[in-house]
């Protein structure tokens, strides 16, 4: 758990775990519904029927409460992967990541704008969300060197996160070509694996 939910957390002790889960649930909505702006104390008070007062005690301001909330529903999609070899692990970050194509990709799309526009909610997912799947690519890529997989100096490495996680930040914009469950799959063969010098699946 991160620094700032682990912070919340600890605000959090009269408020059970279901009626926690369920709070979160009707943030997730209300985001789903209309994005950052629609999420508001006042709405999910009135949704769940808690007290706003509860609310600004267990969460001081509305980024807080949407980040705990994106980062109790989710799971890290990358972290754990570890195939053996570098072209496994990252074929395996594309199958997890299609796999749960949707809902997830909904949510980034409905805190996207709000991400630019305000700095505590930027901060906030940067280390609920961004940062560990960072750090599981930046762990795949390592054991790769390590491997004699890669080179160390391979200018292509700082691009492997980026690129993936961009990927799935637009792949909504490009329903043409990003349109199916293939689509991750076909990129990490068709960019990431022949940028990092490894040879495609059907090489």
């Amino acid at each position: 758990m991160s620094t700032q939910a682990a912070t919340a957390a600890a605000r959090r002790g009269k408020i059970s775990p279901e009626r926690e889960m369920e709070l979160y649930g009707a943030v997730l909505d209300l985001l789903r519904e209309g994005g950052y702006d629609a999420v508001t104390m006042e709405g999910v008070a009135a949704r769940t029927k808690c007290g706003k007062a509860t609310l600004y005690r267990q969460w001081k301001t509305k980024s807080q409460l949407v980040t705990a909330a994106l980062d109790k529903s989710r799971c890290s999609l990358f972290t754990g992967i570890d195939t053996g070899s570098l072209a496994g692990d990252l074929r395996a970050a594309a199958v997890a990541a299609a796999d749960r194509r949707g809902r997830d990709t909904e949510l980034m799309e409905a805190v996207g704008q709000a991400y630019l526009q305000h700095p505590d909610l930027r901060r906030a997912l940067r280390e609920t969300v961004i940062n560990p799947e960072v750090a599981a690519f930046d762990a795949m890529l390592r054991r790769g060197v390590e491997r004699g997989e890669i080179a160390a100096d391979n200018p292509a490495i700082a691009f492997v996160a980026p690129g993936f996680l961009g990927v799935l930040r637009i792949e909504r914009l490009f329903e043409d070509r990003f349109g199916g469950a293939d689509a991750l799959p076909a990129y990490v063969e068709a960019v990431i694996l022949p940028a990092l010098g490894i040879a495609p699946v059907d090489a």
